[in-house]
Order: C-alpha cells, then sequence, then structure tokens
C-alpha cells in the first residue's frame, strides 16, 4: 500500500518523503518517483525534520499504532496525519491520551473505502491510471485460485514489495 500511495501522492505533486526498513530498497522508492527515502531505524521524526525543518504537511500512517507518536513528530502544526494500517499488528494505543497528538496536528484514519473519496478525486485517479501516469507496482502475479496462500505468504514475509496479484480463470 505504501508505493502506491507515494506513486499516487507524487502524480498530484506532492513531494514524497517515503520509509523503508531496508536499506537496499530505497532505489525502487526512487523509481516510483519518491523525492527522499528513508530508512526507518525506529526513529523517523528527526531524519524528516532534518528535510522539512518545520515539519511536512501530511503523514500516512500504515505501520501502526505503536509508531504514531514518531509519525506525529514528523508533522507540522496544522498538518494531518492519517492513520491506516496497522504492519506492525497494533490497531489500538495502550493508554491512549489524546494530549499525546501534538498541538494543532489534525488526526483522521481511512478503512479504505472508495466511497470515502470525494468523485472527483476517485476519478482523477482512474484518469491517470488510464493515461499511464500512474502505475501499481506489481510485485508478483499468481495464476489461480489455489495460489492465495503463495501470495499471502509472499505479502506476509515482507521480500517483494508492491502488488501480489491472484488471476481467476475466466
Amino acid at each position: 500500500m505504501g508505493l502506491s500511495a507515494a506513486a499516487i501522492a507524487k502524480d498530484i505533486g506532492a513531494t514524497v518523503i517515503s520509509t523503508t526498513r531496508h536499506a537496499d530498497r530505497t532505489d525502487e522508492l526512487r523509481a516510483i518517483g519518491v523525492d527522499h527515502p528513508i530508512v526507518d531505524d525506529g526513529t523517523i521524526a528527526q531524519q524528516v525534520r532534518d528535510l522539512a525543518p518545520d515539519g511536512v504537511d501530511a503523514g500516512l500512517e500504515l505501520v501502526g499504532s505503536t509508531v504514531l507518536p514518531d509519525t506525529f513528530g514528523c508533522v507540522r502544526r496544522h498538518g494531518t496525519v492519517c492513520f491506516t494500517g496497522a504492519l506492525a499488528g497494533g490497531w489500538t494505543i495502550p493508554d491512549f491520551s489524546p494530549f499525546m497528538i501534538p498541538g494543532g496536528v489534525r488526526l483522521t484514519s481511512y478503512a479504505g473505502e472508495a466511497a470515502d473519496l470525494p468523485p472527483h478525486v476517485f476519478q482523477q485517479q482512474l484518469q491517470a491510471i488510464a493515461d499511464g501516469r500512474l502505475k501499481a507496482p506489481i510485485a508478483k502475479t499468481y495464476k489461480g485460485l489455489e495460489h492465495v496462500r503463495d501470495a499471502h505468504a509472499d505479502v506476509e514475509s515482507g521480500t517483494t514489495p508492491g502488488k501480489h496479484v491472484v488471476l481467476l480463470d475466466g
């Protein structure tokens, strides 16, 4: 999801800072248009602030609630953090306090529903795909429903970034 989000952000003109836990994947990030790949060492806020001293306009949190405080540290006052994933398995914040959100920073969430997007935004994404500007990075294609287990195992392993597509006969 992160690769697709970065590609969409780049297509709409954003300067994109994206993280990876694997230093050998920074070139993959650059190839899809990421301006500043960062190797996540467990704390990214300082690395982001080195690039954008006042903070970034928005942060998309895909890893989970366990790293949300670090993401807050990347965003400027009046910026927005969108929580949309829990790759690390944490959906809740133990002992949550609203005061952990920096003053002036907005927190929102997105569950992945197309209906949550304004129609014109969704149409812009579809047009970018049709025009060839926006391409989903495909990690691997599997032929047949019997390979869903293999696809899921590859996704879980984290060794093949990108979309895993299962083609059905038909």
